[in-house]
Formats: structure tokens, C-alpha cells, sequence
């Protein structure tokens, strides 16, 4: 099974993104500053001239109206306004700690949620882990992309989680341009 791989971006750099495999999605995400629009117009053209999905988080209004292919909405977004969205071609992905926001999820709408974490990080003590995480999986419908702490140490042991992808900052970034995205 082709597994779908992201990377997680907090501004535009196009030689960093340039390295990447073309298939590997990349996901917009800035809480810290309002978005610059014409960092997003350009983020947006480059990803399209390489044919690389592009997403924005928790911006409905710029996804559509700058021509992103979904929204990446964050677990701590609980509104359930984004089900009923007619744009072609526009998904709706979204992150989830626990089985209440995987339910909240599955509300907005999200094709895809980016289960996390999987393994121990330094930011959180909890994690799933394999076992956790696929007994998640087996309740929902929906593709889950493995999320948080996957590292080259442990990437061997995600793929017995039966997820649809992998999402990752710095595993990405350190192996991003040797990645395939058949089966790591």
C-alpha cells in the first residue's frame, strides 16, 4: 500500500521544499504570526508547478480563495462548520489526540486524520504507540496518517500501524530528499 507522507512547514522556503520527493504533501502551519499573502501566493504556485498537494491550517477563506487543495484543521479546533463544502478536488484534514477529537474529526468532515502522537516525544509524555493506535483505527472509517515523534530510529515500527501516511517536521526534513513514499 502507497503511503501518503507530510511535512509540516511554518513558512515558505523553496529550496528546503525543493529537495523533497514531489510526492511528498506539504502542510502550512503558522500559529505565531498572521499569514503573509504573498508568501502564501508563491508557497501555492511552487507547489502546484511540481504537482505536490499543498495545504493551509485553520484557514478556510485563504485555502479557497488562493487555491490550496484542502484545509488542515488542528485538534484544537472544534468547530463543525467546514462539512458541507461543494469545492471540488478540496480535502479536509485534521489532527486528534483522543478518541473524542477522532469523533469531532469525523463531524467536520476530515478524509484524513493525523493521529498523534505515536511515539515519545520531547514536547508530550502520552503517546499511543502501535497497538493504541491501530485499536483507534479499527473503529473509524477514515484514513489515519501516523503523527509525532517518528524519527529514523522508530520509522520501521510505524509501519505496523495500518496508517495511511506519515507526518513529520524533522524526519522530513533530515531524510526528506531519500524518502520514497512506496512502503518505508
Amino acid at each position: 500500500m502507497k503511503q501518503s507522507i507530510y511535512y509540516f512547514i511554518d513558512k515558505f522556503q523553496r529550496n528546503e521544499i525543493e529537495k523533497l520527493n514531489r510526492k511528498i504533501s506539504i502542510v502550512y502551519r503558522n500559529y505565531k504570526k498572521k499569514p503573509d499573502i504573498d508568501e502564501i501566493k508563491s508557497l501555492v504556485r511552487f507547489c502546484k508547478n511540481q504537482f505536490r498537494k499543498v495545504y493551509i491550517s485553520n484557514n478556510l477563506k485563504i485555502a479557497l480563495n488562493y487555491n490550496f487543495d484542502g484545509v488542515y484543521i488542528p485538534s484544537f479546533n472544534k468547530l463543525v462548520k467546514y462539512k458541507n463544502l461543494s469545492k471540488k478536488n478540496f480535502e479536509l484534514i485534521g489532527s486528534a489526540h483522543n478518541i473524542t477529537e477522532v469523533f469531532n474529526k469525523k463531524n467536520q468532515g476530515c478524509s484524513k486524520i493525523f493521529l498523534s502522537p505515536l511515539f515519545k516525544n520531547k514536547k508530550n509524555k502520552y503517546f499511543l504507540d502501535v497497538i493504541k493506535f491501530n485499536l483507534i483505527k479499527l473503529n473509524y472509517l477514515n484514513d489515519f496518517i501516523s503523527l509525532g515523534g517518528i524519527d529514523s530510529s522508530n520509522i520501521r515500527r510505524e509501519k505496523m500501524c495500518k496508517s495511511a501516511g506519515v507526518a513529520s517536521i524533522s524526519w522530513v526534513k533530515k531524510n526528506g530528499p531519500s524518502i520514497n513514499t512506496g512502503p518505508f
